[in-house]
């Protein structure tokens, strides 16, 4: 039975801009059927089975994360869901608790926090007394990194005569012995022997991922890897069967995975390849229209690709010549992706943390353009976070959309213990320049990482508009010139994302749009900046359905 719903006497958001005082919009048969003045839309729907008066509240288009890893975070937080955990203590205590209870093979799951480790590098010999001798893998919050016991590396065989991957490093101590950590390509010595996880735990996790995203006003995403990536596999199937079977409430696209071992050689294939699995996915109503490509790392673990050498944190001063991080795929082969794949008619999303790999995209970008003149690709650029000045420019003369991860925007502990040190005082004042983004012409789309971090728009856009980490709000903002307004942030994270998403039907308010909205418990357009991250929502409608209400809420 259809729902039907008017919404009145309190602000109105519709993705673009705030509606006049007064306004009120109406929601029947899963879409928005009028917006106006309140009599206007009381004519057009004159008896509402839910009639709610804002009161003090706003009502928003639901928010679309257009980097989210819904699936992954979902099965993460079934098995061992470090999260929640504040510190090393609580990160201990809560393996100890799910050790206690495991049964069977490998122990798995993670979300702990490089910071609260000495070099965000924890240790197998702090997890061998919690676990003993079930191998254990635990990835960290960023999936840059995993965290792995002795019975582990036992399994793979890792050792101090084991080669550097290419792609990857083994953290070792002084006589070249494997510690437990493991970053980027050097994961997969460990998780290609876990048994992938089976048909029931993704889907189990895709619809708990789903469940978590609506209680935060998230209404649709982009599942930001769709292949074989750090021991899972390409999870359109599940996502196909649960939209077959109605049980796909949020509107989800999703991101082809382009492999790091990909060669010149490769690049046909990976275009034929893509190509079929997007026909297939259109047909069963899942849309993959996009290509992700992980440039580089992260900067904490200096594997982001910098132009410049990182600086040794015991002094500041320079590394070795060498020490600029990882590149995944040649400038050649990145090139010759994007070319191609622009050609047969993919949005990119590029995974750039560092100014090099920054670089390195807008140059395979201009490449493309060059050889395929503007093919309407909605291409944009995750993260962002150090930039060239000498860069800034030329996201706008490319039409880029960056897609910004607003939260990380701060001074927290793991950019103040970790990250800052490592790049030196000009690199972090050039930390995710939106202002200068936006200015030069950049399109904004937002999205969270989840499960990296939380999924909370209003906590991102808190950030976006602060430059400070909610928790320590007595920390200095970081690169203060660079916030944005709450209005640009609430567009990024509704009309933005939805319009790269290529979801026509969201993002906004208009009659005829599909009926995703969130009403929050606050309006952010009128509260002081500094109390953003205290908003929450009290209830979510997808296609005019609530599948959120917090218990309080009173609608």
């Amino acid at each position: 039975m259809s729902e039907t719903w008017l919404f009145h006497s309190g602000t109105i958001f519709d993705g673009h801009n705030v509606l006049a005082a007064g306004s009120a919009l109406a929601v029947r048969n899963g879409r928005v059927l009028a917006v106006g003045s309140e009599a206007q839309v009381r004519r057009a729907l004159p008896d509402p089975e839910n009639d709610v008066s804002l009161a003090g509240r706003a009502l928003s288009p639901g928010f679309t994360d257009a980097h989210v890893h819904a699936l992954m975070g979902g099965v993460e937080s079934l098995a061992c869901d470090l999260t929640g955990a504040d510190g090393p203590d609580e990160t201990l205590a809560a393996i100890a608790s799910f050790a206690a209870t495991h049964t069977g093979g490998w122990l798995t799951g993670g979300g702990w926090t490089m910071s609260d480790f000495p070099g965000g590098t924890p240790t197998a010999e702090l997890l061998d007394p919690l676990t003993g001798a079930t191998p254990t893998y635990l990835i960290n919050r960023d999936h840059h990194g995993a965290w792995v016991n002795s019975a582990a590396l036992e399994r793979a065989g890792i050792t101090a005569d084991t080669p550097e991957p290419a792609d990857g490093r083994i953290e070792r101590d002084a006589q070249g012995n494997p510690t437990g950590t493991l970053h980027e390509g050097a994961m997969d010595l460990v998780n290609s022997l876990i048994p992938a996880p089976e048909a029931a735990t993704l889907r189990a996790g895709l619809l708990a991922g789903q469940r978590y995203l609506h209680s935060f006003g998230i209404t649709g995403w982009q599942e930001a890897i769709l292949g074989n990536y750090a021991g899972y596999t390409d999870a359109s199937v599940i996502y196909r069967e649960l939209h077959a079977q109605g049980m796909l409430t949020g509107q989800a696209a999703g991101a082809l995975w382009v492999p790091r071992e990909t060669t010149l050689a490769s690049v046909p294939a990976l275009v034929q390849d893509f190509l079929a699995r997007r026909k297939e996915n259109a047909a069963a109503g899942f849309r993959t229209t996009t290509a992700k490509i992980m440039v580089d790392g992260v900067a904490e673990n200096r594997t982001a690709a910098m132009l410049d050498p990182y600086l040794r944190s015991c002094d500041c001063v320079p590394g070795s010549p060498g020490d600029t991080g990882l590149r995944y795929l040649s400038a050649e082969v990145l090139t010759a992706v994007a070319v191609a794949l622009d050609a047969a008619g993919f949005d990119l999303h590029l995974h750039v943390i560092g100014d090099g790999a920054a670089r390195m995209g807008l140059d395979a970008l201009e490449a493309a353009r060059a050889a395929n003149g503007a093919t309407g690709g909605r291409h944009h650029f995750a993260h962002l976070q150090v930039i060239h000045p000498e860069d800034v420019a030329r996201f706008g003369a490319l039409g880029l959309s960056i897609n910004a991860q607003a939260l990380w925007a701060c001074n927290d502990e793991q950019m103040v213990e970790l990250t800052n040190p490592i790049l030196g005082e000009e690199r972090a004042g050039w930390q995710y320049p939106f202002r200068s983004l936006i200015d030069a012409g950049a399109h904004l789309v937002m999205g969270s990482d989840w499960p990296v971090s939380t999924p909370d728009p209003l906590a991102a856009i808190h950030v976006a508009v602060n430059r400070t980490d909610p928790d320590h709000p007595e920390a200095a903002p970081l690169v203060p010139e660079q916030a944005i307004t709450v209005l640009e942030a609430m567009r990024g994270y509704t009309a933005g994302s939805a319009w790269v998403n290529r979801d026509h039907a969201g993002g906004n308010l208009r009659p005829g749009a599909r009926a995703d909205l969130v009403l929050l418990d606050a309006d952010p357009f009128s509260i002081p900046a500094h109390d953003l991250h205290r908003v929450g929502v009290e209830l979510t409608l997808a296609s005019g359905h609530a599948v959120f209400t917090r218990a309080t809420s009173g609608v």
